[in-house]
C-alpha cells in the first residue's frame, strides 16, 4: 500500500514548526497585517471593531456557562482571572455611568453578569473541581500595578479625573487579565476543550480592539497617539496594552487553531 499522503494543514503547521522563532514571528505579523487591511476595507465604522470584540468576549463567557451547568465541573478555570474580568468591567462599567451610556455599556453589563455567576459557580456550587493549587498567580501582581500606571498615565478627557483614572485602570487591567488563566493552564499542562475555546474568544476579542487602535493610528498619520496635558501619554499606553495582551494570546491562539485543524479534543501547553 501507499503512504498516506499527509494533509496541507499538517504540511503547513509542520513548515511553520520546523521555522526559526524570527521566522514565526515574522510571519505572524505579515498575517495579522493582512487581517487588519482586510477589517480596514470592509468595516466602515471602526466602532463596530470594539461592539464585536465585547460580543465575542461575551460569547466566551457563555461557553463557560454551558460547561459549568452541563459539566458540572469548573476544572480547568481560573477563578482569579475571572476575578480580574468583572473587576475591569465594573471599573468600565462605572465609567459608561460617568461618561456615556451606549451599547458598550449594555454589553459589558451582560459580561459582568455572566462572569459574576461564574464566579458564584466557582466559588460555591463547584469549589470541590476547583484546582486552587494551579491557580497560583497572586492578584495584586497584576491589580496594584496597574492602579499605579492608572495615576500616572491615563487620558485627558471633559469628565473628571476620577473617571479618567478608572478608564486608565479598566484598559491596564483588562491587558493583563487573562495572565492568570494561561498560567493555570501552563501549570496543568492539557487544556480540555471549553476552557480553550474560551480564551481563544478572548485572543478574538483582543485582536480585534487592537485593530481599531492600529487603524486609526494610520488613517490620522499617528495624530491618533497624542492628547494634551496629563493624556499626552494615553494612546501611546493603551495601544501598547492591547498589543500586549494581543501578543501574549497569540502563541496560544496558534496552538488552538493548530489542535482543532488536527481533530485534537484536548490541548496540550507546550513547555
Amino acid at each position: 500500500m501507499g503512504r498516506k499522503r499527509a494533509s496541507p494543514v499538517n504540511v503547513l503547521f509542520g513548515w511553520v514548526r520546523r521555522q526559526s522563532m524570527k521566522v514565526k514571528i515574522l510571519a505572524g505579523v505579515v498575517l495579522a497585517l493582512c487581517f487588519l487591511v482586510a477589517l480596514k476595507h470592509s468595516v466602515k465604522d471602526h466602532e463596530y471593531f470594539f461592539i464585536f470584540s465585547e460580543a465575542i468576549h461575551a460569547a466566551g463567557i457563555f461557553v463557560l456557562i454551558y460547561k459549568l451547568t452541563t459539566h458540572k465541573t469548573c476544572s480547568g478555570l481560573s477563578l482569579k482571572t475571572q476575578e480580574i474580568t468583572a473587576l475591569f468591567l465594573a471599573a468600565r462599567l462605572i465609567c459608561g455611568v460617568l461618561m456615556e451610556l451606549d451599547a458598550h455599556s449594555v454589553l459589558d453589563m451582560a459580561t459582568l453578569i455572566s462572569t459574576t455567576w461564574v464566579i458564584y459557580m466557582i466559588r460555591f456550587k463547584l469549589k470541590s473541581t476547583y484546582i486552587k493549587e494551579l491557580d497560583n498567580m497572586p492578584l495584586y501582581y497584576l491589580v496594584v500595578p496597574c492602579s499605579i500606571l492608572a495615576l500616572i498615565v491615563n487620558p485627558f478627557t471633559r469628565f473628571c479625573y476620577f473617571s479618567q483614572v478608572l478608564w486608565a485602570f479598566c484598559v491596564f487591567l483588562e491587558s493583563v487579565s487573562v495572565l492568570p488563566q494561561l498560567r493555570l493552564m501552563q501549570n496543568a499542562k492539557m487544556i480540555e476543550p471549553f476552557t480553550a475555546h474560551y480564551v481563544f474568544a478572548l485572543g478574538i476579542a483582543r485582536f480585534l480592539s487592537c485593530a481599531h487602535w492600529i487603524i486609526q493610528v494610520y488613517e490620522t498619520r499617528g495624530m491618533y497617539l497624542f492628547l494634551i496635558g496629563s493624556g499626552y501619554f494615553w494612546f501611546p499606553a493603551a495601544l501598547l496594552a492591547e498589543a500586549v495582551q494581543t501578543f501574549i494570546l497569540a502563541d496560544f491562539c496558534y496552538y488552538y487553531v493548530k489542535s482543532f485543524m488536527q481533530g485534537q479534543l484536548l490541548m496540550r501547553m507546550p513547555v
